[in-house]
């Protein structure tokens, strides 16, 4: 169905926003570190961005139980609850005063959450590129435009491109 190309495209754009919010803030964080910010500065502009990646992330959770898509809904569950968990206590937010002692701790996470994010943007992509291929989407003749059908010629074909039928 197109409704699942479209949502695979949405899930695509808010993985996008995740990982663009998660590498802000290891910016902000590298630059602090390395002294070209100062402390006020760089956890003023990480606070700003971490409720919206953790809602953003809550969407993109609920959206995938919502659709039925559980291996991706598993996946994203226990980052959903770790965050939910640090708003509930109110230590989501880099405390000014204290910054430079949690710094390593605050880039570590957030490398491993960046990572956690890149092997779901893959997932994303895999699922997304799967369900183009089996509606016929991704792939069309150069001469014709008729869209691949999955004949026997198989996936080289496609890819390449190759002459009409």
């Amino acid at each position: 169905m197109a409704w699942e190309a479209i949502l695979w495209a949405i899930f695509f754009l808010m993985n996008i926003g995740l990982i663009a919010f998660n590498l802000y803030q290891i910016v902000c964080l590298s630059d602090l570190e390395a002294d070209y910010m100062n402390p006020f500065e760089s956890s003023s502009r990480i606070n700003a961005v971490v409720v919206p990646e953790f809602i953003l992330h809550g969407v993109l959770c609920v959206l995938s139980l919502l659709t039925g898509h559980w291996i991706m809904f598993l996946f994203t569950l226990p980052i959903t609850c770790y965050n939910g968990s640090l708003f509930l206590k109110r230590q989501h937010l880099i405390d000014v005063t204290e910054v430079f002692r949690f710094l390593s701790a605050e880039k570590k996470y957030r490398i491993i959450k960046l990572g956690f994010y890149l092997v779901l943007f893959v997932l994303v992509i895999i699922s997304w590129d799967s369900e183009s291929i089996s509606m016929g989407m991704l792939f069309h003749c150069n001469c014709c435009s008729k869209p691949y059908d999955g004949s026997s010629e198989g996936i080289v074909t496609a890819i390449l491109l190759v002459g009409c039928r």
